[in-house]
């Protein structure tokens, strides 16, 4: 099973992110969390941002859209060349339908969940979807402590994707750490977003090193 790391850009300068996507050029996707003040709590970029990094930088943009109406909004993402676009099954009217929309555009189509929300009604839609996030801490805000209240779902995650034979990944956000990317791992993640833990490096590069290494070390 391959590991990817996805570094946030949350965590980076905004005033030097042309640099600091150029100090992550090792990772595998550069995440771009897009928050709208109304879903979550915080207000990030849009649209006209992600046109631009995507020109700019060296990896591909993993965008995670934690916004209200991603039905409407989220196939621009595609649209403008994100590889990956993530939207939140609390917020879609009609996550199938979303997901197909943005795959026949061209982008992998995610699905994220918050901490409490059930995995249990995509289960059997998984299919339908690149990706799954399982967010281990509430969204909006970085530097949050991991949730180990969500391994759970992670191994039910896992377990399914197995069954179902389908190529999905099983990506994890909020809190990766060196620590929490073992947890992770074990339970079965195997794409990892690190925002705090990456651009507080002195190195980033080493420390995407250093957390790649450690998720392949505890792969389920």
């Amino acid at each position: 099973m391959d590991m990817r790391l996805n570094p946030s850009i949350l965590a980076a300068d905004f005033a030097n992110l042309e640099r600091d996507l150029a100090r992550i050029s090792s990772a595998d996707f550069a995440h771009v969390d897009i928050m709208d003040n109304h879903f979550v709590p915080n207000l990030t970029f849009g649209v006209g941002m992600v046109e631009r990094l995507q020109q700019v930088s060296p990896i591909p943009l993993d965008v995670h859209l934690m916004i209200e109406d991603p039905d409407r909004w989220a196939p621009g993402y595609a649209e403008v060349g994100a590889a990956s676009v993530t939207f939140h099954a609390e917020a879609a009217t009609d996550a199938v339908a979303l997901a197909r929309r943005l795959r026949d555009i061209g982008a992998r189509a995610g699905l994220a969940l918050k901490p409490g929300t059930p995995v249990e009604p995509y289960l059997d839609l998984l299919h339908e979807f690149d990706q799954v996030l399982v967010m281990t801490v509430e969204p909006g805000f970085g530097g949050q402590s991991f949730i180990e209240e969500t391994l759970p779902k992670i191994e039910r995650l896992r377990t399914a994707i197995r069954h179902s034979r389908h190529d999905v990944w099983l990506q994890v956000d909020g809190g990766i750490n060196e620590e929490t990317i073992l947890t992770a791992a074990e339970a079965g993640a195997d794409t990892f977003v690190a925002g705090s833990s990456v651009f507080g490096a002195e190195h980033p590069s080493d420390q995407i090193a250093a957390l790649r290494a450690a998720a392949a070390s505890h792969r389920h």
